[in-house]
C-alpha cells in the first residue's frame, strides 16, 4: 500500500514537471519571443519641423531659423569617477561658444541627468549655422558630446503685427501632459495664431524603429515615417500693416481692416506692439517688467481682449432698436437744448448748446445725445439690450485668435445677476449713447459695421489657406427681421451724411478723399484705473490718461460696401486722431489697388 502512494506520488510529481516544461519550452515561447523582439527593436519619435505662417502675398511672417543642438552623455553626474569629465566637457563648450555661462549648462545637465535616462542630455537648445560650422567637426568627434540639427522659431518682421501671429515658447508640465507632440519639440504657441492654430502648425511626430543590441548601438533601420507639418497662410497684407503702424507711432488703440466679401482681415493691430522673438527663448526679466508696467499694455490684444465704452459709434444699432417701438419712427422727433433732466440729475449732449429739432437721421449725422436719451426711456432697456445682443455684443465674434472676451452688454437680468440690483432709468440714458456698463472690444464694432453695410452677420476671419488649400468663408447668417432690413437704408444714408455733409461729425475727415465713405464717430469716457496704475501714473501724465478715448467706424465704398475700417485711439479725445488715420487708410487702400478712385 505504501509502495503504491509512493508510486502515484512519483507520477503526479513527473506529470506536473513534464506540464512546466512543456508550458515554458512550447506555450510561453510566443510570448518570450516578443519580450525579446522590444528589447531588441528600439523606437524612436521624431519632432516635425513647426510650419511657417506667411502674408496673403506669401512674406514669412513667422519661420524656422536653421541650426544645432548640442548634448553631453548621460550619467556624468551621478558618479564622483565622472564629475571631472562633465566639468572639462563644458569648459570645452564655453571656450568654443563664449555667450554660453558653465554655471547654465551644469544646472540644465543635472535637472535632467537620471539613471532612468538612456539619451544624450540636451545643454544647448540652439546654436545658430553660422556660429556652429567652423567648430562642428572638432566637436562632434567628441565621444562625450553630440550634436543635432535644431530649429528656432523666427520672427522677421519682429513687432510688426506681433497680436496677430502670436509667439512660440517654452512647454510647460502641463503642456507636455496634454500634448505629446510638445513633449518633442520642447515648443508651443503661446498666443495669437500661433496658439490658435497650433494643432495644424506642429504637425504630426515620425516615428523610427531600429535593431539595437545588448549595448543599444544600432544594428539595421526597420522602419521609417516622415514628421510633417502644415504651413498657414494668413488674409492679412503685411505690406498695409505696416503702414497702420506708422500712423499710430508711438500712440495706443487699435485698428481693423476687414474684408466685406468674406470677413478677411486684411490688417489689424493692437498698439503699441512688441517683439515677438525674444520670448521664443526667455526674455530678459528687465524687458518683461518694462512692457508689463507699461501704462499702454502691450501684452494686451486690443482687438479682443481690450474691453472699452463703444460710445457713440452704437448709435446706429441703437437707432434700429427704437424703429416700430412705442410710436418711434424714422420721422419721430426730439427737441435737444443740450440736456435732459432725469431725477434731478442733468444728462448733458456732447453740444452743449443743442441740436434743436432731431430725427433719427440728424441724431446719427450730429451724434445727438439727447435724441437716445429721450427714445431710449419711451422704448426701455430691454428692447435696446435684446437689438445689441443680436447684432454681435456680449458675444464672441468668432474670429481666429485665442481667449476672445465677450464684453457687456447692460439688461435688467446682467445687473440682477452681477449686483442683485434693480435696474434705473439714468442706466437706461447712458447705455442708449454706449456709455456706462456697456463694454465692447473693437473687434466687435467691426464686425457691427459691417452688418449695418451688408444686412447680414459677417464673421472676421484671419486664416486664407493651409498649404495651399483655400479655407472655405463661413456662411453670413441673417440676424435682422425683414422691418429691420427695411430701416437700413436710411442707417446708411445717416452714416454716409455723418462722412459727406456738412455737421457731420466726420464730414471733415474724408470730405477731401476720392471715395465715398459711411462713418461713425464716437467717444468713450475712462471709467478709471486700478490701484496699481494710479501708482505707476506719472502727476504730469493723469490729464492725458483721463482724455476719453476716440472712436471712429466705417464702410466704403458707400454704394457698394467692400471694406470695414474700424479704428480705436486710447486717449485720442473727441475722434481728434481717429478720424485723420481712417482717412489715411483708405488712401492707403486706394493706393495699393484694394479700392478705386470715385469717378
Amino acid at each position: 500500500m505504501r509502495m503504491r502512494v509512493v508510486i502515484i506520488f512519483i507520477i503526479i510529481f513527473f506529470i506536473l514537471l513534464l506540464s512546466r516544461i512543456y508550458y515554458l519550452s512550447i506555450k510561453s515561447n510566443v510570448y518570450y519571443e516578443e519580450m525579446a523582439q522590444q528589447n531588441a527593436i528600439k523606437t524612436q519619435f521624431l519632432a516635425p519641423v513647426r510650419g511657417e505662417i506667411s502674408d496673403a502675398n506669401g512674406k514669412l511672417l513667422a519661420t524656422n531659423d536653421l541650426g544645432f543642438s548640442i548634448s553631453i552623455k548621460p550619467y556624468l553626474s551621478l558618479r564622483k569617477s565622472s564629475y571631472a569629465l562633465l566639468q572639462h566637457e563644458i569648459e570645452e563648450l564655453t571656450n568654443t561658444f563664449k555667450d554660453l555661462n558653465a554655471t547654465v549648462l551644469y544646472r540644465t545637465y543635472k535637472k535632467n541627468d537620471s539613471y532612468y535616462n538612456q539619451d544624450y542630455v540636451e545643454v544647448v537648445d540652439f546654436i545658430d549655422y553660422a556660429t556652429m560650422i567652423p567648430h562642428f567637426s572638432r566637436l562632434n568627434l567628441r565621444e562625450n558630446i553630440r550634436i543635432k540639427p535644431a530649429v528656432k522659431r523666427q520672427y522677421p518682421y519682429k513687432a510688426l503685427a506681433s497680436h496677430i501671429i502670436g509667439y512660440v515658447g517654452k512647454v510647460s508640465l502641463n503642456d507636455i501632459s496634454e500634448n505629446e507632440i510638445a513633449k518633442l519639440t520642447n515648443y508651443i504657441g503661446k498666443s495669437g495664431v500661433e496658439l490658435y492654430y497650433n494643432e495644424v502648425l506642429q504637425g504630426e511626430k515620425g516615428v523610427r524603429q531600429v535593431k539595437v543590441n545588448a549595448l543599444n548601438q544600432e544594428l539595421g533601420e526597420l522602419f521609417y515615417k516622415q514628421a510633417n507639418s502644415k504651413d498657414i497662410q494668413l488674409s492679412i497684407d503685411i505690406e498695409l500693416q505696416e503702414y497702420l503702424a506708422k500712423l499710430f507711432s508711438d500712440n495706443a488703440g487699435t485698428a481693423i481692416v476687414m474684408n466685406l466679401e468674406d470677413g478677411s482681415i486684411l490688417a489689424a493691430g493692437s498698439f503699441p506692439e512688441y517683439d515677438l522673438n525674444p520670448f521664443v527663448t526667455g526674455i530678459s526679466v528687465a524687458e518683461w517688467k518694462k512692457l508689463s508696467n507699461s501704462l499702454d499694455h502691450p501684452f494686451t490684444n486690443k482687438l479682443v481682449n481690450g474691453l472699452y465704452p463703444p460710445g457713440s459709434v452704437v448709435k446706429m444699432g441703437v437707432g434700429l432698436s427704437f424703429m416700430g417701438q412705442e410710436n418711434i419712427n424714422a420721422s419721430t422727433q426730439f427737441f435737444c437744448s443740450g440736456s435732459i433732466e432725469l431725477g434731478g440729475r442733468n444728462f448733458r449732449c456732447w453740444n452743449r448748446a443743442g441740436h434743436k429739432q432731431v430725427d433719427l437721421k440728424s441724431a446719427i449725422k450730429g451724434s445727438c445725445d439727447v435724441y437716445f436719451y429721450e427714445a431710449g426711456l419711451r422704448v426701455g432697456i430691454d428692447q435696446i439690450s435684446s437689438m445689441m445682443s443680436r447684432i454681435g455684443f456680449g458675444v464672441k465674434t468668432g474670429v481666429d485668435l485665442p481667449n476672445e472676451f465677450v464684453g457687456t452688454v447692460p439688461s435688467r437680468e446682467w445687473k440682477m445677476l452681477k449686483f442683485n440690483q434693480p435696474w434705473y432709468q439714468g442706466e437706461t440714458l447712458n447705455t442708449s449713447i454706449g456709455q456706462g456698463n456697456f463694454l465692447v472690444t473693437p473687434m466687435q464694432v467691426a464686425k457691427y459695421t459691417a452688418a449695418i453695410a451688408k444686412g447680414v452677420e459677417i464673421t472676421p476671419t484671419l486664416l486664407k489657406s493651409i498649404d495651399n488649400n483655400l479655407t472655405q468663408s463661413k456662411q453670413k447668417e441673417e440676424i435682422f427681421n425683414v422691418f429691420e432690413k427695411s430701416q437700413l437704408p436710411l442707417i446708411r444714408q445717416a452714416m454716409y451724411e455723418v462722412a459727406n455733409e456738412q455737421g457731420g461729425t466726420a464730414y471733415r475727415y474724408y470730405k477731401d478723399l476720392p471715395l465715398t465713405v459711411a462713418a461713425k464717430t464716437g467717444t468713450a469716457q475712462v471709467v478709471g484705473f486700478s490701484q496699481a496704475e494710479k501708482q505707476r501714473i506719472k502727476e504730469e501724465d493723469f490729464k492725458y490718461y483721463l482724455r476719453s478715448h476716440a472712436w471712429i467706424t466705417s464702410y466704403a465704398p458707400y454704394q457698394n460696401p467692400k471694406y470695414v475700417v474700424t479704428v480705436l485711439v486710447e486717449h485720442g479725445g473727441r475722434s481728434l486722431s481717429a478720424g485723420p488715420i481712417s482717412a489715411k487708410i483708405y488712401e492707403k487702400l486706394i493706393e495699393m489697388g484694394y479700392l478705386q478712385r470715385k469717378n
